[in-house]
């Protein structure tokens, strides 16, 4: 029987290593400045994106791959004679899902598992991660692969907090009065995802250091549900805060994966620099 490929897109925010080293393909998605589309991550990095924010003063728009781009990406990897099992970012927030699933008809059955990961950045990646342990431990049965993935995406936790309100006043969610006073206030949105939608789940005042720490303590308040083989500190342009997340979460779980992953141009053109989030599994019970 063909083996099975692991696909995800761009958002799932991995580090070129694990993907490189997992054989995980990867289906960029599009984001556009004027009548300029570039791949994230392929035509453009997240440096590149708020330099050029800075330089033109608006938010690019950001857009899914085309039913048409799935196509072209899974035929190639169907004429490798391989399965397909697809993570997409959550279908709440993209048409990324909808149009793969529309691709994926395109093929025989049996051939492609579209999976939502009901999630962003690398919680998909969370996701993506658990595909591959799966495999590697000769999970062989595409349809029951993809159901196991589905029942995963329920134990993913993401939470992120945001260190300037300025791109989600860019993006209109966040209004001119609210941009002023949350400056003036240093209020920072602790922004979790649930149920595949994001929601501010707490307000936090002060400087990104103090805040990183009560982000930390959020997530170590369920430390005994936490699956501690593999958390993931993902930020935005806030390496040092990440660091220091990755050292603590070092000295509380040793036997632990902590890693850092860099969020990419659609998710950093949502959030702004600054963003850091802490993204694991729980525990199956």
């Amino acid at each position: 029987m063909p083996s099975i490929q692991i696909v995800a897109d761009s958002t799932c925010d991995l580090t070129p290593e694990m993907i490189r080293d997992h054989n995980i393909r990867i289906i960029p998605l599009h984001v556009v400045f004027g009548d300029r589309t570039y791949r994230d991550g392929v035509d453009m990095t997240t440096a590149e994106l708020y330099e050029k924010v800075e330089r033109e003063g608006g938010l690019p728009k950001t857009a899914a791959p085309s039913p048409a781009d799935f196509v072209q990406s899974f035929e190639t990897i169907v004429r490798e004679d391989k399965r397909i099992v697809y993570i997409s970012i959550s279908s709440e927030l993209s048409s990324t899902y909808q149009n793969a699933v529309i691709a994926s008809r395109e093929f025989p059955e049996g051939t492609i598992e579209v999976v939502d990961s009901r999630n962003l950045s690398t919680a998909i990646g969370v996701t993506v991660m658990k595909a591959v342990d799966y495999v590697k431990a000769g999970w062989d049965d595409l349809s029951e692969l993809a159901a196991r993935l589905r029942e995963d995406t329920a134990l993913v936790e993401a939470e992120f907090v945001i260190d300037t309100l300025d791109y989600l006043h860019k993006g209109g969610r966040c209004s001119g009065t609210q941009l002023v006073i949350g400056s003036l206030l240093r209020i920072h949105p602790v922004i979790k995802v649930v149920n595949g939608s994001m929601i501010v789940a707490e307000k936090l005042r002060g400087k990104m250091d103090k805040v990183a720490q009560s982000l930390l303590e959020r997530a170590l308040s369920q430390r005994e549900t936490i699956d501690t083989k593999r958390i993931f500190v993902t930020h935005s342009l806030a390496a040092e805060n990440a660091a220091w997340i990755k050292g603590e979460l070092e000295k509380q779980f040793p036997q632990s994966e902590v890693i850092v992953t860099n969020a990419g141009c659609v998710i950093s053109s949502h959030c702004g620099p600054g963003t850091v989030g802490i993204l694991f599994a729980k525990k199956h019970v």
